[in-house]
């Protein structure tokens, strides 16, 4: 537990430290876009929360140098592999002109070294011909790249409020954690217990006030450090079912491939450009019902803000349960795989046509 609170200070302090300087650099690093279709906050944020992550995690490293861990040259390995897909989302952050093409061969340019430099190569799935087909290096690396870039993407997809993407990714990695302590993989075990750390360090600025945004940098970074690790603990650990990670990171992943058919094959838009009807856009807009004694905006918009991600917090914990109790079962991580998207797919259409379930609308009075 050394290295998840100590990452946690690092973590809290770093980005107090940001948000504390945040006037010296807002013409910058501040989101002062309020009008957008994903932004729901009633005046400009930092949006570079990842900073602090990313120093938390450094911290992290440094200390399991320090102390001479066994792990220590694979986190400093990781910790490289990483550089490419955060310099690109926090050049964003600060820019606001990398595209989210280059963002991607950025995160693709970091999943390959991590083939290279750590063997982080998918070599099972589990999946009846996919199996076959990833005997084949070339299709095990194109399919290895595929995925992590996709579940990195996917991880920034769902940030859009306050406590989200972190609180979900903290949920992933300490379920890695748990899986990884059973399985004696002291390498995957520190790592996502370091990662762990850094996003509660961040969480408690980020939820509820909303003082400090992820942005693209922490986003990447965490989804890059997330797929990274689940595909280290299925190669590194037979034991341990291929569909255990897949069914963890459903809620990201899930959000992503229904997002594409969505806007690419129903409505046959691009898939890049912003999007206002996204699973946790619908469930703000349509399920949290705030009617407040005081008549100040920017309170009310925050508080609408932070009640959305509670809600997906449980959908995240619909997959991350089942996965945990039976990682090692592929038949049955499989059949709720299929529960989670039954549920998901139904949740979205209730919403969407505006018949969501009264249980599920939150309403105060007063």
């Amino acid at each position: 537990m050394t290295y998840f609170a100590s990452c946690f200070l690092v973590g809290l302090l770093a980005t107090l430290v940001i948000m504390r300087s945040s006037m010296r650099h807002s013409h910058l690093s501040a989101d002062h876009d309020l009008s957008g279709p994903q932004k729901f906050h009633g005046r400009p944020v930092p949006r570079v929360g990842g900073a602090g992550v990313m120093v938390a995690i450094v911290a992290g490293v440094v200390i399991a140098q320090l102390i001479e861990s066994p792990a220590a040259r694979s986190l400093w390995l990781l910790l490289a592999c990483s550089l490419p897909a955060f310099v690109a989302g926090i050049t964003e952050d600060l820019t606001k002109n990398v595209s989210p093409r280059r963002r991607l061969v950025a995160t693709a340019i970091s999943a390959g070294l991590a083939i290279w430099l750590l063997g982080a190569v998918i070599g099972r799935t589990d999946i009846p011909g996919v199996d076959l087909l990833v005997r084949w290096a070339p299709f095990a690396v194109l399919l290895t790249v595929f995925v992590v870039t996709g579940v990195a993407n996917a991880i920034n997809i769902i940030d859009g409020f306050n406590g989200l993407a972190s609180m979900c990714v903290l949920m992933m990695v300490l379920a890695l954690a748990y899986v990884a302590f059973q399985v004696n993989d002291t390498f995957v075990f520190t790592a996502a217990l370091i990662t762990a750390g850094a996003v509660l360090g961040f969480f408690v600025w980020n939820f509820p006030a909303g003082l400090i945004f992820l942005g693209d940098g922490g986003a990447y970074l965490l989804g890059f450090v997330l797929a990274e690790l689940c595909v280290l603990l299925i190669e590194r650990n037979p034991t341990v079912s291929p569909i255990f990670t897949l069914l963890l990171c459903a809620y990201p992943i899930f959000e992503t491939i229904f997002t594409i058919y969505r806007r690419k094959v129903v409505r046959g838009v691009a898939t890049a450009e912003p999007d206002g009807i996204h699973l946790h856009t619908l469930i703000h807009r349509r399920l949290i019902r705030w009617t407040l004694a005081d008549n100040h905006e920017r309170r009310r918009l925050t508080r609408r803000n932070s009640m959305t991600s509670p809600y997906l917090w449980l959908l995240c914990l619909t997959s991350v349960i089942p996965s945990v109790l039976w990682w090692h079962s592929t038949a049955v991580l499989s059949w709720f795989l299929l529960l989670f998207v039954l549920l998901y797919v139904w949740l979205y259409r209730r919403i969407v046509r505006f018949k969501t379930p009264k249980w599920l609308i939150f309403r105060r009075q007063g």
